[in-house]
């Protein structure tokens, strides 16, 4: 009999019909005449309830099936008389595929902690919560790539191997087929990398950017979507050394249409999970965060602020002089922290807000200067319970310009000729944004720290499974 899933088998109301469905249980309950088993495939958070009458089916066919197993069952669907529920199935087979050893499979308790859980990450899928974050991580992956395709964007793969960093951060992780228990080096000391693979020294990329830069000056707007790596030694509830980001690169466009793609692909990714994840922000909502839904649907329905950096210090200063108290400093040319950024956002307009024209020294070299040569057109996305969420900019296109910038910052571009290229022939406006995948999610899902909405989380000290 072919199988059904079971969140198609939970919306049939064809009762008396014979059906197949297969999964692993949740729990097994019941008293001397009936036992109730509860399934789960992982295609939603609500099981399908297996009722088995016990005059049917031997103890050794049942001792088996305990919380964790796999099985198989087929039966006739029937109207559930049980709250919460429109179906079940009454039980004509059961086939165990795989048992669970209850002394030894370490999800028979409810309430264990996040952190234990991730200590078992290749288990913590099968619970209720892993599995609803992992739907609507998929969700909101479909988001990304429907909103920019209907925009007429193309999706551009850009190198997770490369030569060039970025950000000007220097904390990359090296790619290399060298032995590294017997180093060549030059004569001033130095590793020679002539007979590396790449020939010269390679990392895993930053961000996708700076390629993303070339594709845009050709296809006119294209956005990546793909894993980046930092070897940031940061162990925050906001870091990750392995996360993905989507980031977007416009041909043509200026800061204030910059400000309304973001604020647009963000409300559609929301919107996404509100209209095709309802169940398990319900679950999440119930069990996770109690305001999340509420708060998803106020980002919906309601106008970014869009905040100059200078009118938000300002903001900042004056919330200080009435006793407001921050753990760092707030002075005009320093980058914003977290809680500063929260405060704007949670307190004092109780809203998204945009902040844009950013001092120039905090900024990355790329970003182009205002004419009052101090600030340059930065876009940063801040979020309640997050802080910034999207940072992006307008991309300074002048050659002489962005090369002064480079001189003065001293950055070494010897192996950046290509993307100096772009600013030599035909060069465009253009304007980008950087959005952290993990950070959308742990806004959609309520999730406290970003090692629970990534399957397998990568941090200084962890690259298990």
């Amino acid at each position: 009999m072919k199988r059904t899933i079971i969140i198609d088998a939970l919306q049939r109301t064809d009762y008396g019909e014979k059906i197949c469905i297969k999964g692993w249980v949740r729990s097994r309950r019941g008293n001397k005449n009936v036992s109730f088993i509860a399934l789960n495939d992982g295609s939603t958070i609500k099981n399908i309830q297996i009722v088995v009458d016990l005059q049917k089916f031997s103890e050794d066919q049942l001792k088996p099936i305990t919380t964790g197993s796999c099985i198989c069952c087929e039966g006739t669907l029937v109207e559930s008389m049980g709250k919460g529920q429109t179906s079940e199935i009454q039980a004509e087979s059961l086939e165990v595929y795989g048992t669970a050893d209850p002394d030894q499979y370490p999800l028979q308790k409810k309430g264990l902690s996040m952190e234990y859980l991730r200590t078992i990450a290749h288990l913590r899928p099968r619970t209720n919560t892993f599995g609803a974050v992992f739907r609507i991580r998929h969700n909101m992956a479909m988001a990304i790539h429907t909103y920019f395709h209907e925009h007429g964007y193309f999706y551009f793969h850009t190198p997770l191997i490369t030569a060039s960093d970025c950000e000007g951060a220097g904390q990359m992780f090296q790619v290399t087929t060298k032995n590294l228990y017997n180093l060549k080096k030059d004569e001033d000391g130095k590793i020679d990398y002539s007979d590396d693979f790449f020939g010269k020294q390679a990392s895993l990329t930053v961000s996708g950017q700076l390629e993303g830069e070339l594709g845009a000056m050709a296809l006119g707007r294209i956005y990546t979507f793909g894993p980046t790596f930092r070897a940031e030694n940061s162990n925050t509830p906001r870091h990750l050394a392995e996360f993905w980001m989507i980031e977007p690169e416009v041909a043509f466009m200026d800061k204030e249409e910059l400000m309304d793609l973001e604020e647009d692909f963000i409300k559609f990714c929301v919107r996404w999970a509100l209209d095709h994840c309802m169940d398990d922000l319900e679950f999440l909502n119930q069990f996770v965060d109690k305001g999340l839904i509420d708060r998803l649907k106020g980002v919906v329905n309601t106008a970014f602020v869009r905040l100059p950096y200078t009118e938000g210090i300002h903001i900042l200063q004056e919330a200080i002089k009435n006793g407001k108290k921050f753990e760092f400093p707030c002075e005009w040319g320093d980058d914003l922290s977290s809680e500063h950024e929260r405060y704007l956002v949670e307190e004092y307009f109780k809203k998204p807000v945009i902040m844009t024209d950013y001092p120039r020294e905090i900024k990355a070299f790329y970003m182009k200067i205002n004419d009052d040569r101090k600030t340059v057109q930065g876009t940063d996305v801040l979020f309640p319970q997050i802080g910034e969420i999207i940072g992006g900019s307008v991309r300074e296109e002048s050659y002489d310009k962005l090369m002064n910038e480079i001189n003065l910052r001293q950055i070494p571009m010897k192996d950046m000729w290509w993307y100096l290229d772009t600013r030599r022939f035909g060069s465009a406006p253009h304007a980008g944004f950087g959005l952290g995948f993990e950070r959308l999610m742990l806004f959609v899902t309520g999730m406290q720290n970003i090692r629970d909405v990534i399957p397998f989380p990568r941090t200084p000290k962890t690259a298990e499974f």
